[in-house]
């Protein structure tokens, strides 16, 4: 499905603000049934799940008596047990009080300790497997490239001429076997080889003959997606285009587009686009990104936003659930280990505190990603909520990591820190999760 179709429906605008409610709402909804019913296995009564903040738009009872209601501010939701004050689990001392010992225990502050912290760690947990099961299931769809590369649909190129069809299965490309990607340097060495010309040769077999076929240069400069606030996506450039010269001067690879981006030192480019058979000129202006360096740290580029591919689609094979799920873990890891790299980097300003986002430019990213098609809409919300779940276990009071340190806390002093000392700890918190917030909402408006 392309989502692009609702565009003209909503409205640029609306656009975007419908699809960060979208994403924002189901990974609320998850991470807020993880303590819900984690805490509901642990003996501990939910008396309100809401799906966003203040007035009450929808209710319902279930038959143990949780009140299930949808409010009016879709940015966030809570689960109130029974004894909270508040959702922030607040105790409410004069109900807590007067509970008899059965009934105590059926809340958040009588409870044993290893169902708090249960409760309290299942919010995160939850958006983690979203991450998995989302990754897993877009494996799953897609497929993932077989150990021989064989042609699948061919991308619409302005490259004519040619003789590759749909099912050969390459075996070298300009004289040189095709790399398995597992060897950076034979990769690298393999593309400095090939010749940047409009039509190569590829040795491929077709239909049990080894013949040889021209068809278009590997990885033509042609736009496979776009990144959510990069340079092309705000000047109009979309999926599908394919820039056929920069600066007047033509070009057939990629790294021709790469290259020159890189050395623009942040000067306007203007690109030469071929869409739909119709030829467009747009003027381009590469930002200053900061990229995770494979053995850790960052590096700072020019960017445009830009993914290729090569010139036609591989065909797939289905992998099994084992190697999905596994390369689904992995995924969600990265997104962590990468998330705490950035933030360490900005923290100590080797790179810079724009790479913080707010509320702005996630539902920029929203739309954007929705912008380019259901998958990628998809795979997006798997990476946010990878993020909201770490970000809910940073040990900051207010926090599910916040309380999860006050329940390690019991644990080795043998008893909760007092009421006071908590409540100061979590007016802290406060201040700390809405200090981020302004500052990601500052580098929205002025990064």
């Amino acid at each position: 499905m392309d989502l692009t179709s609702l565009l003209p429906t909503f409205g640029s605008g609306l656009w975007t603000i419908a699809f960060f409610i979208i994403a924002l709402s189901i990974i609320v909804a998850i991470h807020e049934y993880g303590h819900y019913i984690v805490g509901r296995w642990s003996g501990i009564h939910a008396e309100v799940f809401s799906l966003g903040f203040g007035p009450v738009l929808w209710s319902t009872y279930d038959k143990r008596g949780t009140k299930w209601q949808l409010a009016a501010i879709p940015l966030g939701g809570f689960v109130r047990f029974k004894g909270d004050a508040n959702a922030a689990s607040g105790p409410n001392g004069e109900i807590i009080s007067s509970l008899p010992p059965e009934e105590l225990r059926k809340t958040m502050h009588g409870a044993p300790l290893w169902a708090r912290a249960a409760t309290v760690a299942a919010g995160p947990i939850f958006n983690f497997i979203l991450s998995i099961v989302i990754f897993t299931g877009v494996m799953l769809n897609q497929g993932v490239v077989g150990e021989k590369l064989l042609v699948g649909e061919l991308r619409d190129l302005p490259t004519s001429g040619y003789s590759l069809q749909v099912g050969d299965e390459v075996l070298e490309v300009e004289g040189m076997p095709f790399p398995d990607g597992t060897d950076p340097d034979a990769s690298e060495a393999f593309l400095n080889n090939l010749p940047r010309q409009e039509l190569i040769e590829y040795l491929v077999k077709r239909d049990g003959d080894t013949i040889v076929a021209t068809g278009p240069y590997l990885y033509p400069p042609y736009v496979l997606e776009l990144a959510a606030q990069g340079a092309a996506i705000d000047i109009g450039l979309a999926s599908g285009d394919v820039i056929t010269a920069i600066e007047g001067r033509e070009v057939f690879a990629f790294r021709d587009l790469k290259e020159a981006v890189e050395g623009s030192n942040g000067t306007a480019l203007k690109l030469d686009v071929w869409r739909d058979g119709e030829m467009l000129e747009f003027a381009l202006v590469p930002r200053r990104v900061d990229e995770p360096l494979a053995g850790g740290g960052f590096q700072t580029q020019w960017r445009i936003g830009i993914a290729g591919g090569m010139a036609f689609d591989p065909a797939r094979e289905t992998p099994g659930i084992g190697e999905a799920v596994s390369t689904a873990i992995t995924q969600t890891g990265r997104i962590i280990e990468g998330s705490l790299s950035g933030l360490y980097h900005m923290v100590t300003g080797a790179i810079s505190s724009c790479n913080l986002s707010g509320p702005i430019g996630i539902a920029q990213t929203s739309g954007a990603m929705a912008s380019q098609g259901a998958d990628n809409f998809i795979w997006f919300i798997a990476v946010l909520s990878t993020a909201i779940g770490l970000l809910n276990l940073f040990p900051i009071p207010v926090l599910d990591g916040g309380h999860l340190v006050f329940f390690a806390y019991e644990a080795v002093r043998g008893r909760p820190p007092s009421d006071r000392v908590v409540r100061a700890l979590m007016s802290v918190g406060l201040f700390l999760v809405l200090s981020l917030m302004l500052f990601g909402l500052t580098n929205d408006i002025f990064c």
